[in-house]
Order: C-alpha cells, then sequence, then structure tokens
C-alpha cells in the first residue's frame, strides 16, 4: 500500500503511528484506517485541488469570511498565493465544522484536528467494532425508518441553529452505528446566514434523506420538513429543541402585484418631486444670491513699447 507523503509527514511527527490500510477514495478525498498510540482513528487525506471533481465549489464558498484582506486580494485575483490559501480555508471548513457540530450535539465525528491536509478524526464503527456502513447499504424496517428520520431531521435542525448547512447530505453521507445515524463529509458546509444558497441546499438535504427513508417507510414522502424547518428559522423560532411535525401550510394568498407596481410608481413620482423642488430651491439661491463678477486676471495695462 502506497502511503501518501502528508501521511508519512504525520508519523514523522509521531501524530501517527501506523497506516493500517485505505478505506475509500471519493470524490475530494482519501480515507486511511490508523493507529494514533492505543487508538485507532479515521485519517482523511484531501486531494489536490486539480485532482478534484467536486461541482459547483463557488457555491459552497460563498460566506466564508477571510480576515486578513491580503489574502482575500489574492484569492480573489488567483494567484498561485491565493490558490494555495483557498485550499487551506477548504480544508480546514470541515475540522471547524466538526468541532462547531460536536459542541451542538450534532452527532459527528470526534474531530482531532487537521494538519497539512489530513483530517484526523473518530472512526465510526458497528456494534462488532468493524467499521460502520453507509446509510445506502443498510435496510430497515418501517418503524426504524421513522426514527432514524426524525434523529436526522433534529440533527438538521441544531446543525441549521449552529448556523450551518451540510449542502451535500445524502445516504451517502450518513454513518449507521449502534446509536444511529452520524453526519459525514462536510468540506461543503456552508454558512447559512452568509450564502445565498442556503435555503436550496438545505431543502435538498432534507429532500434527499427523507426520499430515502421514505422507501422503507412511504408515509414518510408526505413530509414537508425542509419548509418548515426554514420557516422557523426565518421568524427567528428554530431552536435545538424545536419538535417538529412535517407539516406546513403554504400561503395560497395570491400576490398583489397591481399594488406593488402603484408603490414603486408613487415612490418614483414623490422623487421626481423632490428633485425638482432642489433644483427650484437652488435657482431661487443664485437669483437672491448671485456670485461676485470676476476680476480680470491682468488689472494693468501692458504698456507699448517706444
Amino acid at each position: 500500500m502506497k502511503v501518501p507523503k502528508q501521511l508519512k509527514a504525520l508519523i514523522d511527527d509521531g501524530l501517527v503511528d501506523e497506516v493500517l490500510r485505505q478505506l475509500m477514495s471519493g470524490k475530494e478525498a482519501t480515507i486511511f484506517i490508523v493507529r494514533c498510540g492505543s487508538e485507532i482513528r479515521c485519517a482523511k487525506v484531501y486531494k489536490d485541488a486539480s485532482k478534484r471533481s467536486f461541482k459547483k465549489a463557488v457555491q459552497y464558498r460563498e460566506g466564508r469570511h477571510v480576515r486578513n484582506s491580503r489574502r482575500g486580494r489574492a484569492m480573489a485575483k488567483g494567484s498561485k498565493f491565493g490558490k494555495k490559501e483557498q485550499e487551506e480555508i477548504w480544508q480546514n471548513a470541515e475540522v471547524d465544522a466538526l468541532y462547531l457540530l460536536a459542541n451542538a450535539n450534532v452527532r459527528v465525528p470526534k474531530p482531532y484536528g487537521c494538519f497539512d491536509g489530513v483530517l484526523l478524526m473518530e472512526l465510526i464503527t458497528d456494534a462488532e467494532s468493524g467499521v460502520a456502513p453507509r446509510l445506502n447499504d443498510v435496510s430497515m424496517t418501517a418503524e426504524q425508518a421513522r426514527k432514524d428520520h426524525a434523529t436526522l431531521m433534529t440533527n438538521v435542525v441544531r446543525m441549521l441553529c449552529a448556523g450551518i448547512v451540510h449542502g451535500d447530505l445524502s445516504e451517502f453521507n450518513v454513518l449507521i452505528n449502534e446509536s444511529g445515524p452520524v453526519i459525514i463529509d462536510l468540506p461543503q458546509a456552508v454558512n447559512a446566514a452568509g450564502n445565498n444558497n442556503a435555503r436550496s441546499m438545505l431543502a435538498r438535504d432534507v429532500n434527499n434523506m427523507t426520499a430515502y427513508y421514505g422507501r422503507f417507510a412511504p408515509d414518510l414522502l408526505k413530509s414537508k420538513h425542509a419548509k418548515e424547518i426554514w420557516a422557523h428559522y426565518e421568524a427567528g423560532t428554530l431552536s435545538p429543541d424545536t419538535k417538529l411535525t412535517g407539516r406546513f401550510k403554504e400561503c395560497r394568498k395570491t400576490a398583489d402585484v397591481k399594488g406593488v407596481l402603484n408603490e414603486v410608481e408613487f415612490a418614483a413620482k414623490e422623487n421626481e418631486e423632490r428633485q425638482h423642488r432642489l433644483r427650484e430651491r437652488e435657482r431661487l439661491e443664485k437669483e437672491q444670491h448671485p456670485e461676485p463678477s470676476r476680476k480680470k486676471k491682468n488689472g494693468k495695462h501692458r504698456r507699448r513699447r517706444r
């Protein structure tokens, strides 16, 4: 097995004692199982930006602020230094999100830090201490599907209360251990308040999970958790303990387009009249206080040469 140079550096630094095996390779990283002292952990080695196949990365970067103005300018210009900084932000986004969400009681792997493009975190295992399966590899009863779906919806709410939307949540980014679903893969996590795509991403996350669990419990397909959650969020009534019903009554009232146009027309007319009054006032002031005539630059006449 070929050990990546990033992992070799961690071995040299004593952060990792042994690389046991490769677990999987995804669109943005390769996962390895490693031994750190007496503990078996997971090491996520991020791929270089040129080798990543993650689509629409720009949408996910929106809202990620850079405090250093020099770095911000470099990233905007796309310089070599700027690309390096952008890559570092992309890699640190996941570990930052994991720490934040773990503190918010969201079921995610415990992070141990990100070191030169390698994220060390807890290895999620099943009841037999083997690697926990992904949700897409698991079948379940209707009752279990409803229970796990409710657990995931609670975790989505807690994430949103912490200011984060996963952005790529599906049955491929959820592991199942003996206690239920665990959310993974968060490098694309977005700032809920700072990203214009946050609402649509949350809806996609929730609808993806509902569609999957709906295979086992079809009654879930009628639920409207995405709209219910976002309505609470916009109204400021969302909390980590918000009890969801899956029901949402949409407003059927027709928009008063004519009324809006009348308001716009009225505002435009009012602005035009205000500008007219300002011009008229300026004209009167000029008439009452005319500007003094300018003196000739050359006050004395030149003498004629004799």
